[in-house]
């Protein structure tokens, strides 16, 4: 990346532009140039962003901006492919950390808090199976309420007609 940023620099002054002017033409900070020119990567968050930014530069300089990207894009390669798995899974506990940390600092207003969902499950299971059982004790009790009517409607009419034989 030295080699690039020392490249994008050497345009520059050809240009016979100031980095203050390239920067308020571009709307990136002095110092976000600077590190562009002297290699800095670790001074960017988001490499995404520092690509964004290199394109820019290069158009700006008026180079071609996919020769420069292509440079970048061979630097980011090389950088990345050097970097250990467990180095980035650390560096995704550590942003993820973070921005945990960053979440809890927040203020939010009550009113667009999003509240989290408790777990309502168990409740409805119990009052659901508590009433499914409450229903089908009534439906036997009637049930058998019913049975014992009839059982003493067919006895009454054998009864009647056993009396009637019997006259």
């Amino acid at each position: 990346m030295k080699e690039l940023g020392e490249f994008l620099k050497e345009a520059r002054e050809n240009n016979g532009v100031s980095i203050e002017e390239a920067s308020e033409d571009l709307g990136l900070s002095p110092n976000s140039l600077d590190n562009i020119e002297n290699g800095n990567v670790r001074a960017f968050n988001d490499m995404y962003t520092l690509k964004n930014n290199v394109r820019d530069y290069a158009k700006y300089l008026g180079l071609d901006p996919n020769q420069v990207l292509d440079e970048f894009n061979d630097f980011l390669f090389e950088h990345t492919s050097k970097i250990s798995l467990n180095d980035i899974i650390e560096a995704q506990k550590k942003a993820a950390e973070q921005e945990e940390k960053e979440d809890k600092k927040k203020i939010r207003s009550p009113y667009t808090m999003i509240k989290e969902k408790k777990n309502r499950i168990k409740p409805i299971l119990i009052i659901l199976t508590v009433t499914f059982i409450v229903v089908f004790i009534l439906y036997l009790l009637l049930r058998r309420s019913t049975n014992d009517r009839v059982i003493d409607t067919e006895l009454q009419s054998k009864e009647a007609i056993s009396v009637e034989y019997t006259y």
